[in-house]
């Protein structure tokens, strides 16, 4: 029988590659950036969720992964240099995420709603590649750390907050835009930044040197660094450019580039302080305050990428669902399937409601909002914990349902579940959230007011929501055992907040379903257990592109 490859080489029925959309084609998206105040952004979210679809978008990301940060100690004569050098693709993806806004511009930009605006592009972006976010998030999160000492902000606020990506090392006022990072844990002491021992001795010109070595500092490209060290007065935060002002480099030794489990594009690093020149942000002392807000802000970062990895996970599914069949049918249209798609977005419109909910609260608090910034206190460490825990099994979900497919890197897939566990790590795991609600709680009782305000707001619409609510209250109101069931109370509250949310703001059929699994348990221990009850068509309507 003569040889016919074209036979046993015809491909049918495979999805084809999700690219060539428009990834803000998602009206959970683009309902809660309208509701929390940026509706005048979304001609702009469009613009660059084509970009995010975009076949040469995908094709960045890619690259910038399989070709990882390479650390040069030394140039060819034997000179220090401490540079990292990223692919192409890398800078490509930093030039368009930073001129889009997600990195410090929204602190330039007074018109309300513009950290939502910023939150709603951060999210986009994160789809498409997660590594280089990391940057783009910590040049956000510094602009109100460095608003303590005003004679700085003065100086780089405005080129933190630029929209130009100005990759190398150069003096900064030589440059027209600056990235910015942070240099907290030591191997010592990890979360327990107080136990660091990086030192800092006070110069008679009124700057301060710095000799020490942090444990995992990422982005050691960055212009500045917001650092962490121990003056005579106590732990106290310090700025550290890369470059001094004279355009001579600072003392910024990289030992080596850690070698993570996702995250490859992005260079983490441990750098050593050796006489390295700094200057005091806030208060001699008073470290921990000074970058509180800072905290906050890479928090609520962490959620909206959790939040858009979910997305993301959840559009490749669907994907694949409506163009694989399988027993005679497309996988969308068979009911277990549905059930797990179905399931998916329920997590997946919980945690993006959620997300700009706090984005919401970060933009009026910035404007002054007592009460909103009473809510992000709590709120915002709540999120975290549960947003972030639920990454990694939605992910591992969503890439069973490509099969095989999904576990093949050219899927996109195994590097969005390796990305997966990292921002329930960043900015505190599980425990410091769970303790920090429980601090919130002790310390400023506002914080808990402005939470029974934002969950009573829903009072009387789902009985299943109310009974819910007040187990919780009576739960954080007894003292016993408190950090015992610390995950126990900070799970329900971020659920009962999130079910707040979901009654008052989304499809009759998303809340009634997530009230009836969430809050009232009727499902089982995995996604796609749904009761048959569940309106499945309405919640499969909101499947993002």
């Amino acid at each position: 029988m003569p040889s016919n490859p074209s036979v046993t080489h015809e491909v049918t029925n495979q999805a084809p590659p999700l690219t060539g959309h428009d990834a803000a084609y998602d009206p959970v998206l683009l309902d809660g950036v309208r509701r929390e105040g940026a509706e005048w952004h979304i001609d702009e979210l469009h613009r660059f969720g084509r970009y995010v679809g975009s076949e040469e978008a995908r094709v960045w990301a890619d690259q910038a992964n399989r070709h990882e940060p390479e650390l040069r100690t030394h140039d060819r004569y034997g000179n220090r240099v401490d540079e990292v050098d990223f692919h192409p693709s890398y800078h490509s993806l930093m030039s368009a995420t930073v001129a889009a806004g997600a990195a410090g511009s929204a602190w330039a930009d007074e018109r309300p709603g513009a950290h939502v605006a910023r939150a709603g592009t951060f999210m986009l972006a994160t789809m498409l590649e997660q590594g280089h976010m990391c940057p783009v998030s910590m040049t956000y999160a510094v602009v109100p750390a460095l608003r303590r000492t005003p004679e700085l902000a003065k100086v780089y606020e405005p080129l933190l907050t630029s929209t130009v990506y100005a990759p190398g090392l150069r003096a900064p006022a030589d440059k027209r835009g600056l990235l910015a990072g942070m240099g907290m844990t030591e191997k010592q002491g990890g979360t327990d930044v107080r136990a660091n021992t990086t030192a800092a001795v006070e110069q008679p010109d009124g700057t301060w040197r710095l000799r020490g070595h942090k444990w995992f500092t990422s982005a050691p490209m960055n212009d500045v660094f917001l650092v962490l060290a121990q003056a005579p007065g106590g732990l106290s935060c310090f700025l550290v450019p890369r470059v001094l002002p004279d355009g001579s480099r600072n003392t910024f030794r990289i030992q080596r580039l850690k070698d993570k489990l996702g995250n490859r594009s992005n260079a983490s690093s441990e750098p050593e302080f050796d006489d390295t020149v700094a200057w005091l942000v806030g208060d001699e002392g008073k470290g921990v305050r000074t970058i509180i807000d800072m905290v906050t802000m890479t928090r609520l970062d962490c959620v909206l990428g959790s939040a858009a990895h979910v997305r993301e996970s959840l559009a490749q599914a669907a994907h694949h669902a409506r163009h694989r069949s399988v027993f005679g049918a497309k996988l969308i249209d068979q009911p277990l399937m549905r059930n797990v798609l179905a399931d998916l977005a329920l997590e997946s419109e919980a945690a993006t409601t959620l997300g700009l909910r706090l984005a919401g609260a970060a933009d009026r608090a910035q404007r002054g909002d007592t009460g909103e910034r009473a809510f992000l206190r709590l709120a915002t460490a709540v999120g975290k914990y549960w947003v972030c825990k639920r990454q990694p099994v939605a992910v591992a979900e969503a890439l069973e349902c490509l099969g095989g497919n999904g576990y093949d890197e050219a899927s996109g897939m195994p590097r969005l579940y390796r990305e997966a566990p990292l921002n329930g790590i960043w900015e505190g795991s599980g425990n410091v959230n769970a303790l920090d609600m429980l601090r919130a709680l002790g310390r400023e009782p506002e914080s808990l007011e402005a939470f029974r305000g934002e969950v009573e707001a829903a009072a009387g619409a789902d009985a299943r929501l109310d009974a819910a609510w007040r187990e919780l209250q009576g739960e954080l109101a007894s003292p016993e055992d408190a950090q015992l069931r610390a995950r126990r109370l900070i799970e329900r509250a971020a659920l009962v907040l999130q079910g707040s949310l979901l009654v008052r703001h989304a499809p009759a059929a998303v809340a009634d379903a997530f009230c009836a699994t969430r809050l009232a348990g009727d499902r089982g221990l995995a996604f796609g257990t749904l009761p048959p009850a569940a309106d499945f068509g309405s919640i499969l309507a909101r499947l993002p592109a």
